[in-house]
């Protein structure tokens, strides 16, 4: 699929390579939420980050914007779990009639991490899962059986 990057965005990337010597391989401004989101070329965060937040820090200020950095994958769920980090993806659901896609969570306790506030953080997923891979997510669950999991291990040791 085929991105366009615009002036600006170019700019907060070159910006971030000379500051941190990091390649980001794209650059969003959201304008709704004040931020820039870059998506890191794999290997690269640590650099990106910096001691202790010092980079993204330093480059903050620059910018006046918050920022947000994301470690690119090339497959679609290692992407999204990247992005959602530290909620755990059980994968994702198989696209309905429409195309849309539903992201499964490990556990209920995700959900509120996954839609963050005001809902920033689905809305990110949203946008790079379709920039970068054409995806359409529509909701966010917990997948079946998942929460289950560990109270059955549990109530089989109160069993004995």
């Amino acid at each position: 699929m085929e991105r366009s990057i615009g002036f600006k965005e170019r700019r907060y990337i070159e910006e971030l390579r000379i500051l941190t010597r990091s390649t980001a391989v794209d650059c969003i401004i959201d304008d709704r939420f004040d931020r820039v989101i870059y998506v890191i070329k794999p290997g690269d965060m640590g650099l990106a980050i910096g001691k202790k937040g010092e980079n993204i820090q330093r480059l903050s200020r620059q910018l006046g914007r918050r920022l947000e950095m994301v470690e690119f994958a090339e497959a679609p769920e290692a992407f999204i779990a990247n992005i959602i980090r530290p909620a755990e993806l059980a994968g994702l659901a198989p696209p309905d009639d429409e195309g849309k896609v539903d992201l499964l969570l490990r556990h209920r306790e995700d959900l509120g991490i996954v839609i963050g506030r005001n809902g920033c953080t689905i809305e990110k997923v949203r946008a790079l899962a379709r920039r970068f891979f054409d995806l359409v997510i529509d909701d966010v669950r917990v997948a079946p059986g998942a929460d289950a999991e560990p109270a059955s291990d549990a109530e089989a040791d109160h069993e004995d």
